[in-house]
């Protein structure tokens, strides 16, 4: 049992590298928690809806980080720690290093203020690894160019480079704790590359 956060940016493959995994461990015989933020939790869902809708009045930077937050704590006490205690793998996409990259990054937020307000809502729940797909801001945008795109999808690509930096910034900050891998790549080389992290820290056999 392993608890993986997915991060990157849109498009990068997050959500098919998760189910490429699953796959892998369900077959394994493993039980698996996919999961995601914002959302995982009715109330996180609506939550959601109020962080990403594109009309309507939206929130300023220190609320859209507070709804994060609201979502997470719910997320966390309803579906994480369970399934933890559970003993099953969890493979959520994204969680508390997007507030970092995408509230202290995109949106120029206080880092400390992001780093005490994560620990808050977890209460100190952490994964056991960190996964980065990392993609260049142009190749992301021209992957999620043909769909109806969310309130940060539409933001410019300088916010994207800002949150982009954020994360490889705390990859390296916490090298031991990240995986950091090159979405540019078929996803086949991506998952072989992330199992073999896995077997590596002895937690596949």
């Amino acid at each position: 049992m392993k608890f993986l956060a997915f991060e990157g940016l849109d498009g990068s493959g997050k959500s098919t590298l998760i189910q490429e995994l699953k796959s892998q461990l369900t077959t394994k015989g493993q039980t698996v928690v996919v999961t995601r933020e914002p959302g995982g939790t009715p109330l996180g869902d609506e939550i959601r809806h109020l962080l990403l809708r594109t009309s309507g009045d939206a929130p300023v930077p220190r609320a859209e980080l507070l709804l994060y937050e609201a979502a997470r704590a719910q997320h966390v006490e309803r579906v994480i720690r369970p399934a933890i205690a559970n003993k099953s793998w969890v493979l959520c996409d994204r969680f508390t290093a997007s507030s970092i990259a995408f509230q202290a990054g995109g949106r120029t937020l206080a880092r400390h203020d992001i780093d005490w307000l994560n620990d808050f809502a977890t209460a100190h729940v952490k994964p056991d690894l960190w996964v980065l797909l990392d993609l260049s801001t142009v190749e992301a945008q021209e992957r999620i160019a043909n769909r109806e795109l969310d309130r940060f999808e539409r933001e410019a690509r300088d916010f994207h480079e800002r949150v982009r930096a954020g994360y490889l910034a705390l990859a390296r900050e916490n090298a031991d704790d990240w995986l950091v891998l090159n979405a540019g790549l078929p996803m086949p080389q991506i998952r072989d590359r992330l199992i073999e992290e896995l077997q590596k820290r002895g937690w596949w056999s």
